[in-house]
């Protein structure tokens, strides 16, 4: 008979889960540093995004956002650090790396003299498609990207919103597996916002999509999680579904005549921190709003309210307290 040890393969089994969850990892930044002299525009950050996410980058302007993306599709050379798309290095396997991710910079970049049909075959020729597949490559992204009126044209003859669209298609030509979107939205009319978004819905069910915005919005509609990066390092990542969790939690200020006691609003059920702003001052975190326990507690013990002011977190304030450390 073969006996097992358990412990052993208890072992093993953690090891490999490791290893499923390592290799199911389409994007890996471990430790990435961007120097430039005395300034680090990326410093020492490191993330993961998985096939079928989408994972929403924001950041204030010089944030580190551009930089960190040009870098995982080999636009720039990283300081220090390692960038993995697909299990293959940006430095050491750049032309694989390549194959695998389909990038929409900040500044589309866009030859203006060329018909939207007529550009789209030459990026897939690029991308070495031929034939019948590539004719069919075209025809697809042309119809995601709503380019169907427009595919005739000359680049330089569409809208901003258009040129965008153009854009999205031929990152999305080759059927890349990595998606990386530097202001995806940017100049698109509400409407198109729309559809754009219905784009990256789509198509993020078979990728990994990284985009970056400045819309809030965006990323309430879009994304799985959230990483945040300020001056260089990343300052929250979370899913999404934790930072809704927190919009469900409740600020609220209390000023008082006197110095405040902290002790009485601890044994209020709701709350869930309580900072002592000033000596007549109270800011408390709670899952509710709790004015009407504050105003009893204050009524018992005497004391004079001066003023309660309730604020609600949302993803804004949550960006804005994130960035602004």
């Amino acid at each position: 008979m073969i006996s097992i040890n358990i412990q052993n393969f208890y072992i093993f089994g953690k090891y490999f889960t490791k290893v499923y969850q390592y290799l199911s990892m389409s994007l890996i930044v471990k430790d990435l540093v961007k120097q430039y002299r005395e300034q680090f525009a990326v410093n020492h950050i490191s993330f993961e995004a998985k096939k079928g996410q989408i994972v929403g980058f924001l950041g204030p302007n010089g944030a580190g956002k551009s930089t960190t993306m040009k870098i995982a599709t080999c636009y720039l050379t990283p300081t220090s650090g390692t960038v993995e798309v697909c299990g293959y290095d940006v430095l050491t396997s750049s032309l694989e790396v390549r194959k695998k991710v389909g990038y929409l910079p900040e500044h589309n970049p866009l030859y203006l003299d060329m018909y939207v049909h007529e550009y789209l075959h030459f990026i897939g020729s690029l991308h070495q498609l031929k034939g019948v597949f590539r004719n069919e490559r075209v025809k697809k992204v042309i119809e995601l990207c709503g380019l169907g009126k427009e595919q005739h044209k000359k680049i330089g003859m569409l809208s901003k919103g258009y040129r965008q669209r153009v854009g999205l298609a031929q990152a999305l030509i080759h059927e890349p597996e990595v998606l990386i979107l530097d202001e995806p939205t940017s100049a698109l009319d509400p409407l198109q916002i729309i559809e754009i978004r219905n784009v990256i819905k789509e198509v993020s069910k078979e990728k990994t999509v990284l985009f970056s915005t400045h819309i809030l919005q965006e990323v309430k509609a879009l994304c799985d999680r959230v990483v945040i990066i300020n001056l260089g390092k990343i300052v929250k990542d979370s899913p999404l579904s934790d930072l809704q969790l927190q919009k469900d939690e409740v600020k609220i200020q209390i000023e008082l005549e006197g110095e405040i006691e902290i002790e009485p609003f601890k044994h209020i059920n709701a709350v869930i921190d309580i900072q002592k702003i000033s000596p007549n001052k109270l800011l408390i975190k709670a899952q509710t709003d709790i004015r009407p326990e504050i105003s009893k507690i204050a009524l018992e013990k005497g004391w004079l309210i001066l003023g309660m002011s309730k604020e609600e977190t949302s993803l804004e304030s949550i960006f804005q307290e994130a960035t602004s450390k």
